[in-house]
């Protein structure tokens, strides 16, 4: 059974990598030529097509487009809805001081 954390982080990380490639106006073969991967392993992260990518492919991508990898401690729990709220009026109010 895949692990669907890492497909989800996965599916993230390909969205980035688009929208990065394309707002710095590179082609799938310039910028897997700047990575050092064939443009086919490019295409398949960018579509979900790689269930696993090795490390250093993905950090060649990243690099190449500027990006880096962050690691950082997972949230335990999903928000609750009073604090979500709390948020939206904290957002509000910012709005309202302009």
């Amino acid at each position: 059974m895949p692990d669907i954390l890492g497909i989800m982080l996965l599916s993230s990380i390909a969205e980035q990598v688009v929208s990065r490639r394309k707002a710095m106006g590179l082609s799938q073969t310039a910028l897997a030529r700047k990575a050092r991967i064939s443009r086919a392993t490019l295409d398949a992260l960018e579509n979900g097509r790689l269930g696993e990518l090795g490390y250093t492919k993905v950090v060649n991508v990243l690099t190449a487009l500027g990006l880096e990898l962050k690691l950082h401690e997972a949230n335990a729990r999903r928000p609750t809805l009073e604090e979500l709220m709390r948020e939206d009026n904290d957002d509000q109010g910012l709005d309202r001081q302009r």
